[in-house]
């Protein structure tokens, strides 16, 4: 994307993209990305920048997460998460291991694995596998298996290592949602940190799984909101990046249905196609989309679909990282223009 300006900032040597984004009132739907599988593993701060690369024990899989996705075209998100001193057991490692259970779903299944240092490889190795279609070692890990199934968990970006803003911004988010939201909720939310997962001009942005939905732009006022789901859901359309079960454009008409349906959408069994989108050369975004949305409630009594169409409706100026000398870039915007219920 076409760079537009350079300016040196003076706050203290540094300008943070959010800031940038969010005075300029950019959009965050559609930014969620897409995926049907999420590896979620514990590793201790610090984290350099590169800590994909120079961790010793996650640098051993990097090979076998590349054949995964190059070669079997596996759509997995992984990310790190701080050891918390309440959740968290010296000598062990926490694994999380989240799937899309069905074509239609509504939240990812969720396996956590809390296994000794020494096993951590082979059971990351046995999931890969798994996700491969070949023989694996996964059932000889049963026994590390917790019941967790009943516990929400969100997760804060806090990776200053990559953007500063995600430190600024995201730290103070997570030590209030691990201080007063985590211990109000009788073991069933706990609040994690983690490393980069896209977005920072979002920060402080946070995953809500096993949902799967992301949210950017949080401020301390709608945190009752999109933990206790006490009020409109219009509250927060704003800060809504999208679910993760549906691709960019999908992401934008899938939030209108949301605000039509209110709370209760969010537990629809859901699937997204993209039925037509403007022909662009590789590396520029369409201008618009067509898609579709079907749904049906868990228990099969009521079906139906919806169609949109999603146009451009203009641009902002935003950065998409924080930086001395601040890189603005245009970024398009868009909007639902049709959306109908076709049965």
């Amino acid at each position: 994307m076409k760079i537009i300006h350079t300016y040196e900032t003076q706050l203290q040597d540094c300008r943070f993209c959010s800031l940038v984004s969010k005075a300029n009132k950019e959009d965050p739907i559609g930014t969620a990305g897409t995926c049907d599988y999420w590896l979620i593993m514990e590793i201790p701060q610090p984290w350099p920048q590169e800590i994909f690369q120079e961790n010793p024990t996650i640098k051993s899989l990097v090979g076998l997460f590349q054949e995964l996705v190059s070669q079997h075209g596996v759509k997995l998100k992984p990310i790190l998460i701080a050891p918390d001193r309440e959740y968290s057991n010296p000598g062990f490692t926490r694994v999380f291991y989240y799937y899309r259970p069905a074509k239609l779903f509504s939240r990812f299944e969720k396996q956590e694995f809390i296994v000794p240092e020494n096993k951590v490889v082979a059971l990351v190795t046995a999931i890969f596998k798994k996700l491969m279609q070949q023989p694996n070692d996964l059932p000889e890990f049963t026994q590390y298996q917790q019941q967790t199934s009943h516990i929400r968990e969100l997760m804060v970006c806090t990776h200053t290592q990559v953007d500063l803003a995600c430190g600024r911004f995201g730290t103070p988010l997570y030590r209030q949602l691990r201080k007063e939201y985590a211990p109000a909720s009788n073991g069933k939310l706990r609040i994690w940190q983690t490393t980069h997962f896209g977005g920072h001009q979002f920060a402080p942005t946070l995953i809500d799984l096993p949902q799967g939905c992301l949210w950017g732009h949080l401020s301390r006022d709608v945190l009752d909101l999109l933990v206790h789901r006490n009020g409109s859901v219009s509250g927060l359309r704003e800060y809504y990046r999208g679910w993760t079960g549906l691709s960019e454009f999908e992401q934008i008409a899938e939030r209108e249905i949301w605000m039509e349906f209110g709370w209760s959408w969010l537990n629809y069994l859901k699937v997204g196609k993209v039925l037509a989108m403007e022909e662009v050369a590789e590396g520029q975004k369409a201008d618009w989309a067509e898609v579709r949305i079907d749904f049906e409630k868990t228990d099969g009594s009521k079906t139906g679909a919806y169609e949109a169409k999603v146009e451009v409706c203009g641009e902002v100026i935003s950065a998409f990282n924080s930086a001395k000398y601040l890189e603005l870039e245009a970024v398009k915007q868009y909007r639902v223009s049709c959306l109908n219920m076709i049965k």
